[in-house]
This record gives structure tokens, sequence and C-alpha cells, in this order.
């Protein structure tokens, strides 16, 4: 029986067209409409081990297509070679974009380069197939590394980390592990159900210390928010490795409303209560009103470059009037007087210091987006395997059947015969 899907490694060009024109947007690790939010293509990376955790402290370098969100894919997307004088060079050739449909055929190269996602923009995968246990186990030690790193740091106003939860977690992943291995189906499903009980209670305990550091204000929410992700991702994993669609996709529905809401309240906290300091002269090149608009709309879709210049209107001119108010009330998940500023004279003003970390603190907002956007994507793609009709484990064994993979493709696009309303 033949597949409903193809399985490419060529973006085809009435797709590359729609995300050049506006009319497809790129979502998480799913394509669709922009106007009917019908599903054409998922991505799914080939190669998913360069993965860094982004921190206030990751290089902006590793970090610079933070990520191409809606109609402006095109605008503000780019490898994670691409320097920012590349990336205006793209903008330039992209300009017009209705003069050039015409060569959109004999583009594809270009608008693959657009296309390519480095996965050190996110803790996820861009789909649930691809991460697999061993992915979360990676992705979950290299977190519980930058926490080692940041307890180090906090130890000086003598706040301490409960990591033994870590372990617990690690356990929980080795015993998913070696239940999918087993080949007696009750002591597959036994096992896989003890582990899920274990994702459980990672879910309560991650979801009580996100909510506590984010209350907080401080510089370790985000990896707490990271794990809880996780945590929900590995239990929907185990239901999916059961074929047990509907408890994964309900899952997945429940995590992403907890998630969601919690990333929401960090991103307003790193915004701070005067988010105009982003639109600084001396960020021009770096941030743009166009990249703040961005972060507004995952927050409020209805919201344009407008509306939130509008909304900044008044804050830029507070902002000059009076700069050391929002010096004092930076949260301490930016700025930590604390711990930031040990050693450092009275006298000495850290105002530099805290305007050089702003850029590098915008990325881990637009990073934070980005895996809530994978993890809800991630919904969709549940719900493409039941309404295809095709089991989780086929979905994973989808590949060009008479493509040779070209030279530096890194994603695998997998088309519907029809758009999915999903």
């Amino acid at each position: 029986m033949s597949l409903p899907v193809t399985v490419t490694f060529m973006l085809t060009d009435w797709i590359a067209k729609g995300l050049a024109d506006g009319t497809f947007e790129r979502v998480g690790g799913v394509i669709r409409d922009v106007a009917t939010k019908q599903v054409v293509s998922w991505l799914r990376e080939q190669e998913s081990n360069n993965y860094e955790v982004p921190t206030s402290t990751t290089s902006p370098n590793n970090l610079l297509n933070l990520i191409f969100y809606g109609a402006n894919l095109t605008a503000s997307g780019a490898n994670a070679a691409v320097t920012g004088k590349g990336l205006a060079n793209i903008n330039g050739r992209l300009g017009g974009i209705e003069n050039q449909i015409g060569q959109i055929g004999q583009s594809l190269q270009l608008t693959q380069g657009i296309l390519q996602v480095t996965t050190a923009v996110s803790v996820l995968n861009l789909g649930v197939s691809v991460i697999g246990f061993a992915v979360i186990a990676q992705r979950l030690k290299e977190l519980e590394q930058r926490l080692k790193q940041a307890e180090e740091l906090l130890k000086k106003v003598n706040r301490k980390i409960d990591l033994s939860f870590y372990a617990n977690f690690r356990a929980a992943i080795e015993l998913a592990i070696n239940a999918f291995t087993m080949t007696k189906p009750e002591n597959r499903r036994s096992s896989a159900l003890q582990a899920i009980n274990r994702f459980l209670e990672a879910e309560h305990i991650y979801t009580d210390y996100a909510d506590i550091e984010i209350e907080q204000k401080s510089q370790i929410a985000d990896k707490y928010l990271l794990t809880l992700s996780l945590a929900y991702l590995a239990e929907a994993r185990c239901y999916l490795e059961l074929e047990e669609h509907d408890t994964a996709l309900r899952r997945f529905q429940e995590g992403s409303i907890v998630i969601r809401s919690r990333i929401q309240k960090y991103v307003k906290l790193l915004l701070t209560f005067n988010p105009a300091v982003y639109l600084q002269p001396q960020f021009r090149g770096q941030i743009d009103l166009r990249r703040l608009t961005q972060i507004y709309q995952w927050l409020d879709p209805t919201l344009d470059e407008n509306a939130v210049f509008d909304m900044q209107r008044m804050n830029l001119f507070m902002l000059a009037q009076d700069i050391d108010k929002w010096v004092e009330s930076i949260p301490a998940a930016i700025w930590d007087s604390k711990v930031d500023w040990v050693g450092k004279a009275f006298w000495d003003d850290p105002k530099p210091q805290i305007y050089a970390r702003l850029p590098k603190t915008l990325e881990v907002v637009e990073s934070m987006i980005e895996t809530n956007r994978r993890f809800e994507s991630y919904q969709t793609e549940v719900q493409a395997i039941s309404q295809l009709g095709i089991s989780f484990h086929d979905w994973l064994k989808l590949t060009p059947s008479t493509e040779i993979k070209p030279d530096g493709a890194e994603l695998m696009y997998i088309i519907p015969s029809k758009p999915l309303e999903l």
C-alpha cells in the first residue's frame, strides 16, 4: 500500500514559493498555510547531535538565526554559518519577491539554505520522531551541567540547587530505553508504564521548580522550564512507542498548556517593565522593531509592527528621561547585583555590563519561544500519524525511496498528498 505522503530531501517549488511570498510559515517543525493553518509539510533533521543549550552566556554567533517567524521567515532566517552581513544579503536578494516568482524553481538551493535550522536554537528537535530517549538523555545531561555551573555562582548568595531529581529523571529514561528493547509485549508495556510514572513525577517536580524560580526572577528558571519540556516529551514518547496515539496527543496538549503559560511569564520577565530598552540606538544592526514584533506576536498574534511601536512610543520617552529607574528594576534573570557585581566598587556604573547582556538575553527569549513552538508542533505530528493511518514506527522509517541525499542536506521534508486540517 502506498503511503499518502511524499518524502524528499529537496523542498518543492510550490512550498518554496509559499514561504517566500508569505503564504506559508514555519511553526516549529511544520510548514503550514498562514490563512487556513493547514499543514503542507513536516521538517525532519538528518543529523541531530550538534546541540548546545542556549544560555545568557552563549556566544551570539551560535544563536544568530533565532529564528524566522511567520511571514518574515525569509527576512530573518539563515543557517548557523550565515553572518549578520549574510542575512542582509539574503534580504536583498529576496526583496521584491513578486518579481522573482518565476525564478523560484532555479533558486531552491537558496531557499534550502534559508530553511536550515541549527539545533542550537532549541532544546527540542523539529520533530518528535527524531528526539528519542537517547537524545533526551543527552539534552538532560547538558542542562544538568549548566545548572552545576550556575550553582557555583549562586553559592555567592547562599543559594543551593537541588540536583538530586535529575538522577531520578535519568533513571526513568534508562528504564524506558530498556523497556522498548524487550521482546515480550507484556514486559515491554509493564516497564514502559513504570517509566511513565517516573516521568509524571518529574513533571510535577519541575513544574514546581520552574514556578519558584520564575517567581524569584532567577537566572536558572529557563533550565527548569526546558527540563519540564523534556519530561512531558519523554512521557508522550513512551505512549507513541506503545502506539497509544490518542493518549500521547492528550499529554502533549496538556503539557502545552502548562509549559506555554510559564514560558509566557518568563518571556515577559526578560522583556522587563520597559521593553523599549531593547530598541536603544546602541543595538542598531543587532535588534530591530521587526524582531521585537515577532516576540510580541507570539504573545498576541493580532499585533503588528505599528501596534508594537505604539506600545513602545511612551516607553522610549520614559527610558530617555530616567534610565536609572529601569536599571533599579531589572530582574535578576538578566543581571543580579549580588552575583554579577561582586568585587566592583560601589561608584562603578553597572549599565555598560547590563547593556552588553541584552542582545544575548533577547536570543534566550527567542530560543524559549522556538522550543515552545516545536513542542506544540509535535501535536500536529501525532495527529497526522493517526489521520494518515500510519503507525508511529512506520512514521519513524519514512525516508525518500529513490532520492540520493545531496551533500549538505540537513533536512528531510514529509509532504502529505493534500494539506491536512489538524
